[in-house]
């Protein structure tokens, strides 16, 4: 760990400063902001750069602002936005947040993500409690006081060395106009040695010219600039490479020098990303207009192992992913992620063969799952698509191929042995059938009277405590977990010992409500069925034991296929 004790020096003057902030010691900023088009990979970026950062020493949080007027992601249509990504302390978030986790293997929380409508929402509620005093409340100052006491909310703990903040959307955008205006008051207020800007842009390839053209990266500079913004970096995403002269036109256009045009081209993984910029020496640039130590280089020692098992794998197998969002690939991103790192342990490749469940009939789910390797029913909300999951569910039951339920991939593995085992009539959740006669399946008992729909599910971290003698507990190695929820009907614990008598046992309850938390089934290789969101906690350098089981049973199931 470097010594940053001379850091003091720089934030003497700024905690005595008067702003819109307390006084304290803060941390070092870089922003992140995107121009020319979105889905440029602003987050793959922010989480490399911290990634970088963080093995030369310091420690590093990122956060994420969203520009649109939801409160958070959770009222969302997983078509539109993608996964809702959940943290510990309950907090619906954009799935970048994941993208965090997973290449910093440190927890995110409320404060990593914010979007416009929080920020309004929190303003219009000062407003009404008369705390303006009769102002006239506008977006400055008011809204952009608010935006920067959100951004500076993680440096109060004074935990973290260098904060980095990306900024949803583009630049030129209505939405986004109030976050730039916030940043170039922030740069103003710390002074530009204490906070930095990455703009990453489009450098487009024009087959016919067969050139890289970079008119785009000027103009959206020359928006940031009548802003009053002017990035420190520029980060370059192309199809080709960037030549010298390439990245000396943008430096002397866009004002910046040459090194700091930094070139992203297109990788095979977004784990290769990391070890790309710490070639192009994005850390050490951004490290150096901070006025802060390089460190050593960063070694990734186990990042290197994991992409080296990742490349080279031993075997294959095929995993079927059920679900009804599948069009989308980001709707499971969490999941996909899962698998790539359980693959990597168990030096095995992982093909997804996604099987949509409004598809699977009775008639056809052999022709779907026949030849997989392992099945995953995925979750969901809502009617559409349930009796393709508890069709899919009968048949690997049935034929013991590897299973694992998440959330209402649980709920259909026991809609489906209730109807299939327990031959309880028109078995069903009260989600999908208010009136059914079995509700094996039942909103929870605090759920009842909820009205809002947006952050009022059972959200975060919440305890399980693991049956020794089940095959979860071997997987955990302990007798109580922790793993994190976004639902709200539960396992209905009146058809609980009918289950367990007939094999399917609760082998995981939350210790204080006695909730059911994971499903098995015995005399079965591996049937798993969890409440919770496994997927939500999987690093690259701590991989979920559950997917890590999982693919090992695929794997002997292949075996024993052959």
């Amino acid at each position: 760990m470097h010594d940053f004790s001379f850091k003091n020096n720089h934030f003497n003057l700024l905690a005595q400063k008067k702003s819109t902030f307390n006084s304290f010691e803060m941390a070092k900023y870089i922003f992140v902001t995107g121009g020319v088009t979105s889905s440029l990979g602003k987050g793959i970026i922010a989480a490399s750069l911290a990634k970088l950062i963080q093995e030369r020493g310091y420690k590093v949080s990122i956060q994420k602002f969203d520009p649109y007027i939801n409160i958070d992601p959770g009222t969302l249509n997983p078509y539109e936005h993608g996964e809702c990504y959940v943290t510990n302390d309950g907090a619906e978030t954009d799935l970048d947040l994941g993208h965090y986790e997973r290449f910093l293997n440190i927890p995110t929380s409320q404060a990593n993500n914010v979007t416009t409508g929080r920020i309004y929402q929190y303003v219009i509620e000062k407003e009404r409690e008369g705390a303006y005093l009769g102002k006239t409340v506008q977006v400055i100052p008011h809204i952009t006081d608010e935006i920067k006491r959100r951004m500076m909310l993680l440096s109060q703990s004074n935990e973290y060395d260098i904060i980095i903040t990306e900024i949803g959307g583009t630049v030129g955008d209505i939405e986004s106009l109030p976050y730039i205006e916030s940043i170039r008051q922030l740069q103003w207020e710390m002074g530009e040695e204490n906070c930095i800007i990455v703009h990453l842009t489009l450098v487009p390839y024009l087959k016919a010219a067969k050139e890289l053209k970079t008119k785009p990266t000027q103009h959206s500079v020359k928006l940031m600039s009548e802003n009053g913004l002017s990035p420190d970096i520029i980060v370059c995403r192309a199809e080709h490479p960037l030549n010298a002269d390439i990245k000396r036109k943008i430096a002397l256009f866009c004002n910046v020098r040459p090194q700091a045009v930094v070139e992203a081209i297109d990788a095979e993984t977004i784990y290769d990303v990391p070890l790309m910029m710490m070639k192009e020496e994005l850390d050490v640039i951004c490290l150096e207009k901070l006025g802060l130590p390089i460190g050593d280089k960063p070694k990734l020692i186990y990042w290197n192992d994991f992409l080296n098992k990742l490349k080279n794998p031993k075997t294959v197998v095929k995993i079927g992913l059920v679900g009804k969002y599948v069009e989308l690939q980001d709707a499971y991103k969490s999941i996909l992620e899962s698998f790539i790192h359980s693959g990597a342990v168990n030096e095995c490749r992982v093909e997804i063969q996604n099987i949509h469940s409004e598809k699977i009939t009775a008639e056809n789910v052999e022709s779907y799952l026949k030849g997989l390797d392992g099945v995953l029913v995925a979750p969901g909300f809502g009617n559409r698509g349930i009796e393709g999951k508890i069709i899919a569910t009968q048949y690997v039951r049935e034929n013991k191929i590897p299973f694992l339920g998440i959330c209402l991939g649980m709920q259909c593995s026991v809609i489906e042995f209730a109807r299939n085992v327990l031959h309880l009539e028109a078995a069903n959740s009260t989600e999908m059938d208010l009136h059914t006669p079995n509700p094996v399946v039942d909103i929870m008992e605090d759920q009842k009277n909820v009205v809002k729909m947006g952050g009022t599910m059972r959200l975060g971290a919440y305890e399980c405590q693991l049956d020794t003698h089940s095959q979860s507990f071997g997987i955990y190695n302990n007798t109580i977990i922790s793993e994190r929820h976004r639902h709200r009907w539960e396992f209905n614990n009146k058809y609980l010992d009918t289950f367990e008598k007939a094999g399917m046992k609760a082998v995981g309850k939350n210790p204080q409500t006695g909730l059911v938390e994971i499903m098995e089934i015995e005399n079965h290789p591996f049937f798993i069925g969890v409440q919770f969101h496994p997927e939500l906690k999987s690093t690259v350098e701590h991989p979920q034991p559950l997917f890590v089981h999982f693919i090992k049973a695929a794997i002997e199931y292949k075996k024993n296929k052959e």
